[in-house]
């Protein structure tokens, strides 16, 4: 997918949207812009049917008008276009493909992807392009997922348990497996992503429609002021030409936000699929934006999910150092995640060990029937690491002495929900190597975040009430569920939904899709189940289930820059008024000059350069509303405040400047 925010060839596309979006029957689903255009066309018949002594001054506001609606197309076909490129990029991966259909008879015939339905099977061998969306229902395969994740490392796909759920168009790199077809052609998971992505199809999200109605609503206030304002002015003994009254109008509705309103919506999808997630909706991203409790899984989104080794424990009269230092040298050829995490463990604790000693010696693999693993030494010696029960039976089968404190600590250490590895050289056992699934760096910081933004995190997990509450600890989760099973993860669910808050929660297996389908926001891993991904309203192509942080973070975005937006908006108006209104009342009411505080050089002047403004602000906030204000984790009052101060004082701030810089050239020429 292109990440670039602006190419040549979006650009060019936006601008001959722009053009075309300027039909009526597309413009009056924007009613502020409609507004505007409606403006633009009574300006431009006056130019040619109206006073010719202010043909001037007409040209320059029609011109303007056509200039503004312009800008505010072009923002949301930017947007869209962005959609749009990604969609082509994913349709270029979607290929017709020949499938070998498993018959009745047991033979494979020989078919098109288009003609696959669901429950079909399929057999799909090395270097053969998977046919359609499916499970895998026999065999194991490593299967190349780049096409669809970006992601170059296959995955492994195999029959029974939470990964053996196949995308159409990936490829499998090694082995065979036999597939039975979940979608019919047009349904498929790519399907959904190409209509997803499109930025032209996407539906205003609640959020979206409660402001569209609130930005109406003013609108409709300030036209009942401006066409009830002759009749007020011609009391007064003057009269205010059209041209002016539809001047003031465009400044005094919200034309800022009304411009790019629909152009924040679209990028904030299109930054969720720019993070490899495909959100089934804008409403799960604005729901995203406002949960209060994320469930985690402790197993791979916490915590590692591989045994690592935590700490070295001496039994009998041993050192923590020897303790280690056998163990290293027993696991310096040993390339499972628990050995290297030995030697891993000795650099974290500075013990010196000798690796010459160890790199002369003889591997001893780890055997299911042994369930130990080693090294034999040059000098005879051997040693030799693995489950407590094989290690005793194997030092008293040498002759040797088991350590009395030797069980109590190993039980201590299952008691936690750890795992304990004896060590021996020969007859003499050194101690235990405590073995715990390790919280992954930088969680408990993730966790603070959090709560910052006044977020709670329940952890759930198989373990025992005791490890997991060791774990919580460590990782800073504010709550969790011990031996948890699916019912209980819908539980917590319907309790926190039942006090009013939005949850979120991720999966990827059979046994979650209920609790991911009860789940306001609900993030499967695409690695996972069919099941768990049809289930939820948001999927992970990445399959990191830690990734529902940087999903919240994502809808906050989202729901920030809206608001920011609106607020810079609104603030706007209140330096035009101190433009526009004393420039259209000074001539009939000298003491009105008071109010142009801005000294601007004329009525005339005043009256285009505001104008000007509210035209040129629109492309100028485009690459904001594209990319979204920063969001920083903070609570609900510091972020009001910060963000009434950079957006709603700058706000007014700005167009002071602007305006004043426009009007010393447009006074020029006026």
């Amino acid at each position: 997918m292109n990440k670039t925010m602006m190419n040549k060839e979006i650009v060019n596309q936006a601008i001959k949207e722009s053009f075309i979006k300027l039909d009526p029957r597309i413009m009056i689903k924007n009613p502020i812009m409609f507004v505007v255009e409606i403006g633009f066309v009574i300006t431009l018949l006056l130019t040619f049917l109206g006073d010719q002594t202010q043909v001037a001054f007409n040209i320059a506001v029609t011109m303007i008008l056509f200039i503004t609606l312009l800008f505010a197309n072009f923002a949301e076909a930017i947007a869209e276009g962005r959609g749009k490129a990604q969609a082509d990029s994913l349709k270029k991966t979607k290929k017709e493909v020949y499938a070998n259909l498993v018959l009745e008879n047991g033979k494979n015939k020989r078919v098109s992807s288009a003609d696959l339905r669901k429950g079909d099977i399929v057999v799909v061998k090395q270097g053969e392009m998977i046919p359609g969306d499916g499970e895998v229902i026999q065999g194991l395969a490593s299967v190349d997922e780049s096409a669809i994740t970006g992601e170059s490392a296959p995955v492994i796909k195999e029959a029974g348990g939470d990964f053996n759920s196949v995308t159409g168009g990936t490829r499998v790199v090694s082995d065979e497996i036999k597939v039975r077809i979940t979608a019919d052609p047009g349904e498929s998971f790519l399907d959904r992503m190409i209509s997803l992505v499109e930025g032209a199809k996407r539906q205003k999200t609640p959020n979206e429609i409660a402001l569209s109605t609130v930005l109406t609503s003013l609108t409709l206030v300030f036209m009942i002021v401006v066409v009830t304002l002759p009749f007020f002015t011609k009391y007064l003994g003057f009269d205010i030409p059209v041209p002016v009254l539809i001047a003031l109008l465009v400044c005094l509705i919200p034309t800022t936000i009304g411009g790019l309103l629909s152009a924040i919506g679209i990028a904030g999808m299109d930054r969720v699929t720019r993070f490899n997630v495909i959100a089934m909706s804008g409403k799960a991203v604005e729901a995203a934006g406002d949960i209060n409790t994320i469930i985690l899984d402790k197993t791979g989104t916490i915590t590692f999910g591989n045994r690592m080794a935590s700490e070295f424990v001496p039994v009998g009269f041993e050192t923590k150092k020897t303790v280690g230092e056998w163990a290293a040298i027993s696991s310096l050829k040993d390339d499972t995640p628990e050995g290297k995490s030995v030697l891993e463990l000795m650099r974290k604790e500075r013990l010196p060990f000798n690796e010459s000693l160890g790199e002369e010696g003889e591997f001893i693999e780890f055997k299911a029937e042994t369930r130990m693993s080693g090294i034999d030494l040059k000098d005879g010696r051997e040693v030799r690491k693995g489950a407590v029960d094989a290690i005793k039976k194997w030092v008293l089968a040498s002759g040797g002495e088991v350590p009395h404190d030797l069980e109590e600590k190993g039980n201590r250490i299952a008691s936690e929900g750890g795992t304990p590895l004896a060590v021996a050289v020969d007859q003499h056992i050194y101690g235990l190597i405590y073995l715990k699934d390790t919280v992954k760096p930088g969680m408990k910081e993730r966790f603070d975040q959090l709560r910052k933004m006044g977020i709670k995190t329940i952890m759930c997990t198989g373990d025992n009430p005791l490890t997991a509450k060791t774990i919580a600890n460590e990782a800073g989760v504010d709550d969790f569920i011990a031996e948890s099973k699916p019912e209980d993860k819908i539980a917590v669910i319907k309790r926190e939904q039942a006090e009013g808050k939005l949850v979120a929660m991720t999966g990827d297996g059979t046994n979650d899709a209920p609790a991911l389908a009860q789940a306001d926001v609900g993030l499967a891993m695409n690695s996972g189940t069919t099941a768990a991904k049809e289930a939820a309203n948001m999927v992970d192509l990445d399959s990191d289930p830690t990734k529902i942080i940087e999903v919240v973070s994502i809808g906050k975005q989202l729901l920030m820059t809206r608001g920011a937006l609106t607020t810079f908006s609104i603030a706007n108006d209140i330096a035009k008024y101190f433009a526009i209104i004393p420039a259209m009342f000074m001539l009939a009411i000298p003491e009105m000059e008071v109010l142009n505080v801005m000294k601007l050089g004329s009525p005339m002047s005043a009256i285009l350069s505001a104008l000007i403004f509210n035209a040129v602000i629109i492309p100028l906030l485009i690459p904001l509303a594209m990319r979204g204000v920063a969001y920083k984790p903070m609570s609900s009052n510091a972020l009001l405040k910060r963000n009434l101060l950079i957006y709603g004082f700058g706000g007014v701030i700005v167009p002071f400047i602007g305006i004043k810089l426009i009007d010393l050239i447009v006074h020029l020429f006026v």
